[in-house]
């Protein structure tokens, strides 16, 4: 069923445009600026519709543009990419993520590539780095061990060194529990989930491992309703994403206000766009697909441990098929690749987290459905993920397999 505010009314959808009261300010004068390049490409996807042809008359995924792009940058990079040499495992994931849900199979020489390259990554004393020889970070951890699980075969599981990861991850611990990022570093949720999703899914985790971790992450809810990087900061999505899936992980989801943060998070989808900000008062941008967006079918695990009675809607409290809107029409660059908002250059980050957006808007939906909320023709549709890990299904379920038989380091 098509979106009251959808592309095609585009009456409904002007009611829907910023107003600013008769004061600009600077903020307000970038928000219309981009509502004017998002509605040129409305305009232009409407003009170029051949209605002859029912496949053509609805946005399409160009599916093939971005496995060329993807593919390519698994083995080749531009000097533009040299400002992320201390993310190369980020690379790794964003890359093999954005093919698996694109169901782009990669050749096993590839795979084995990025196998051997994640184990120079790996750092003596435990945890990942950014790169060969680098100082263990728990960000790029996350990103190495989820991409190990992407690939999913018994070499690349046998990477990780265990007993040392469980080492580092309680290295990084702090007496209240939250987690530096690396020694010296900062203190934020990050540090909670990428720990808490490297430990859970390799099974290194123990009871002192995340003592207090769950009640300092809830001391970060601020009072809008979303969660901050640290207790009295400003709520943003990304770190609402992590507390929320590092609550759920741990077991510890009651701890969550989920009326505040449902209240704020329905708050952050753009009227007009039909993207997410990713704070109050902020631009859309694409990558908030995944990190608002992607905290629903959290949000639906928590209430549903409650049972609560608003699991009988049929469909999610954001709109669906207005996010997949502005993710196919806005955000898609024209060589492949997925991007923040019209008119700003492509990337890998976005290109992951615009996807991930798009394959949770097309598959959680709250109750049985007997037709998936797909935009377009059949072959948008993407493969489906695992909510906590942003991996796929089959990947988290066998990597969940794997290492839970294997014992608990001591």
């Amino acid at each position: 069923m098509a979106s009251p505010r959808c592309v095609e009314n585009p009456e409904i959808l002007e009611y829907q445009r910023f107003l600013d009261d008769g004061i600009r300010t600077h903020s307000s004068d970038e928000q219309i600026n981009v509502e004017e390049s998002v509605a040129e490409m409305f305009e232009t996807f409407l003009l170029s519709r051949d209605d002859d042809h029912p496949d053509k008359t609805k946005p399409q995924l160009h599916r093939k543009r971005h496995i060329n792009f993807l593919l390519k940058g698994l083995v080749c990079l531009s000097e533009s990419y040299e400002c992320l040499d201390a993310s190369r495992p980020w690379l790794c994931y964003w890359i093999l993520h954005s093919l698996y849900l694109l169901d782009q199979k990669v050749p096993q020489e590839g795979n084995s590539g990025v196998v051997q390259f994640l184990a120079k990554c790996q750092h003596p004393e435990g945890g990942f780095g950014g790169g060969p020889m680098q100082f263990a970070h728990l960000a790029p951890t996350y990103a190495a061990v989820l991409a190990l699980m992407i690939v999913g075969t018994r070499e690349a599981y046998e990477v990780i060194d265990r007993p040392k990861l469980q080492s580092f991850l309680m290295r990084m611990r702090s007496p209240e529990g939250a987690f530096r990022m690396h020694d010296g570093g900062e203190v934020d949720v990050r540090g909670a989930y990428c720990a808490a999703v490297a430990a859970k899914i390799s099974n290194v985790a123990t009871p002192e491992m995340f003592d207090g971790t769950a009640e300092w992450i809830a001391s970060c809810q601020s009072y809008e309703g979303g969660f901050a990087g640290q207790p009295g900061m400003e709520a943003h999505g990304g770190y609402s994403f992590c507390s929320v899936a590092a609550l759920v992980l741990l077991g510890h989801e009651r701890l969550c206000d989920t009326e505040a943060l449902l209240r704020w998070l329905s708050n952050r989808q753009m009227r007009y766009e039909g993207g997410f900000q990713g704070r109050t008062n902020k631009l859309v941008d694409g990558c908030y697909s995944f990190w608002q967006a992607g905290t629903y079918p959290l949000i639906h695990s928590i209430l549903g441990s409650h049972d609560d009675t608003a699991l009988s809607t049929t469909d999610w409290i954001f709109d669906q098929m207005s996010l997949q809107e502005y993710i196919l029409l806005c955000c898609q660059h024209k060589h492949g690749g997925l991007i923040d908002k019209p008119g700003k250059a492509r990337d890998f980050y976005h290109t992951c987290y615009c996807l991930s957006g798009l394959s949770v808007a097309q598959h959680f939906a709250a109750g049985k459905m007997a037709q998936k909320p797909l935009l377009g023709p059949s072959g948008n549709e993407l493969k489906q993920i695992h909510p906590l890990y942003n991996i796929g299904l089959e990947p988290a379920y066998h990597a969940n397999q794997h290492f839970a038989a294997l014992p608990v380091p001591k």
